[in-house]
């Protein structure tokens, strides 16, 4: 019994995570996110109908991170001197303009102008993040972060169905998963409004960093030295570059080489969302208080070199339901109508600008090939941004916190600006294996790097002297 009781005393309550505190959070920013993954999928196809290149689609990815390269670093600043839930509720109305300006588009010009918009006031996540973490100790800070993770991919099973449902409803009219994006774009800012409580109060907003300069390229490059941190937001940028880039291509790879539409791809994202799901959700904390953030980014990076390089030499078979005369009518269809309304659009003379597979040789092997490889690049993808993000926060101190993640989004949506822009000429230039294989190399460079500069740090060592502290309390 005595054992019994000295076991039960050793339990900090403050190794337990506080789920109320972090559900409101949680429920919002998955609300928010299913508007983002209900486009992901259609992005690119959506631009192939106005007749766009993969160059042209990668300055396209390349425009929203571009504008939250500029609005995230001065938003997460912000929340640090006047709050999260305004900057929040900011940022959010920025993305519902956006999506109507999206679902109104008739030239690839205000495809930009949609994005660049949504870019300029995206900080939802790096605000989010930093309400996470007012919310948490550093004990529970990597399950939080994983749950806002997890947050994102149950919106990647979520938003790729809600957007195959509604491009099944309108027999494949790419513009209605961008009013529905708005609709849940909507309900994202009225739970802020209601339901989402301060953080980040008035008595932490006194002190010297709040009355900092918003951001300067200053406050960046000095992070980026800064002894212990300095080289995970490098590991951030250049990781993304290569994580992003897959992301914004893998539609168009799909295209090419399987012949999905958006409807086929919205499925895979599904796949993908649900090992997220069990990733970010039930393992990533397990896994970081079993072995360390530092262990599990370098088993993220290593996951993620595999399954690029897997993905790359994904045969060139089309799904058995592939019919390439009706997906040429399918991405031809809206430029058409467009030209009708009489807005010049390339893609009205019904000619793709992205290469379609024959409708010969079709089977189930590159299906099932892709979906294979796909599992180490979600579960690798799904660890590696909580963990990171909360190895960052555990390294610098408390009252940085919120500058530092805004500086870290910053630095994600730089890397995210050029993994397209590089991806749009590798996949124009070199085909789709090649720009594969690079981005598969890259990241197996990153992790002999990761593995040489990212030493051990004092939060190793916090739960023994914790320990040691509880004791000697006693």
């Amino acid at each position: 019994m005595a054992r019994k009781r000295i076991e039960t005393a050793d339990v900090n309550p403050e190794d337990k995570l506080d789920f109320k505190k972090i559900m409101p959070i949680f429920v919002i920013v998955l609300i928010d996110l299913l508007g983002l993954t209900i486009i992901i999928p259609l992005m690119p196809l959506y631009a192939t109908t106005f007749g766009a290149s993969p160059l042209v689609i990668g300055l396209l990815g390349a425009i929203y991170p571009m504008m939250q390269f500029i609005g995230a670093p001065i938003l997460g600043r912000l929340s640090d001197r006047y709050g999260r839930r305004p900057v929040l509720l900011i940022s959010q109305i920025g993305t519902f303009i956006g999506f109507i300006l999206l679902g109104l588009a008739q030239t690839l010009p205000m495809l930009f102008l949609a994005r660049a918009l949504d870019g300029l006031s995206g900080a939802n996540v790096s605000t989010a993040q930093a309400v996470i973490t007012d919310s948490t100790n550093e004990r529970t800070r990597t399950q939080g972060l994983g749950l806002l993770g997890a947050a994102f991919g149950l919106g990647f099973v979520v938003g790729p169905v809600i957007a195959f449902i509604s491009l099944a409803a309108t027999q494949n009219d790419y513009r209605a998963p961008a009013f529905v994006a708005a609709f849940f774009s909507l309900i994202s800012i009225l739970l802020t409004y209601f339901w989402l409580q301060e953080t980040h109060g008035p008595e932490k907003r006194g002190t010297d960093v709040a009355k900092k300069s918003p951001f300067s390229m200053g406050a960046m490059f000095a992070a980026l030295k800064h002894p212990t941190v300095g080289v995970l937001l490098l590991l951030i940028f250049f990781q993304q570059i290569v994580f992003g880039g897959f992301e914004q291509l893998l539609t168009l790879f799909t295209l090419g080489r399987l012949g999905l539409n958006a409807s086929g791809n919205a499925i895979l994202f599904v796949f993908v969302g649900v090992i997220l799901v069990a990733v970010q959700g039930g393992f990533v904390g397990k896994w970081s208080r079993a072995y360390g953030d530092r262990r599990v980014i370098f088993a993220g990076l290593a996951l993620l070199a595999t399954g690029l390089v897997a993905v790359a030499f994904t045969p060139q078979q089309p799904a058995p339901w592939y019919s390439k005369a009706a997906m040429t009518t399918e991405l031809t269809q809206h430029g058409s109508a467009a030209g009708a309304a009489g807005h010049s659009n390339p893609s009205a003379t019904g000619e793709v600008s992205v290469p379609l597979p024959d409708d010969t040789n079709k089977g189930w092997l590159g299906l099932i090939w892709i979906l294979v490889a796909m599992v180490p690049i979600a579960i690798g993808g799904g660890v590696l941004q909580p963990t990171i993000s909360s190895l960052i926060t555990k390294r610098i101190e408390p009252s940085e916190i919120g500058g530092t993640l805004g500086i870290s989004a910053a630095l994600l949506s730089g890397a995210n600006a050029l993994a397209p822009l590089i991806g749009g000429v590798l996949f124009q230039i070199g085909g789709p294996t090649l720009t594969f294989v690079v981005w598969g190399l890259t990241m197996a460079v990153l992790w002999f790097i990761a593995r040489a500069r990212i030493t051990p740090g004092r939060e190793e060592q916090a739960p023994s002297g914790l320990a040691r502290g509880g004791a000697a309390a006693h």
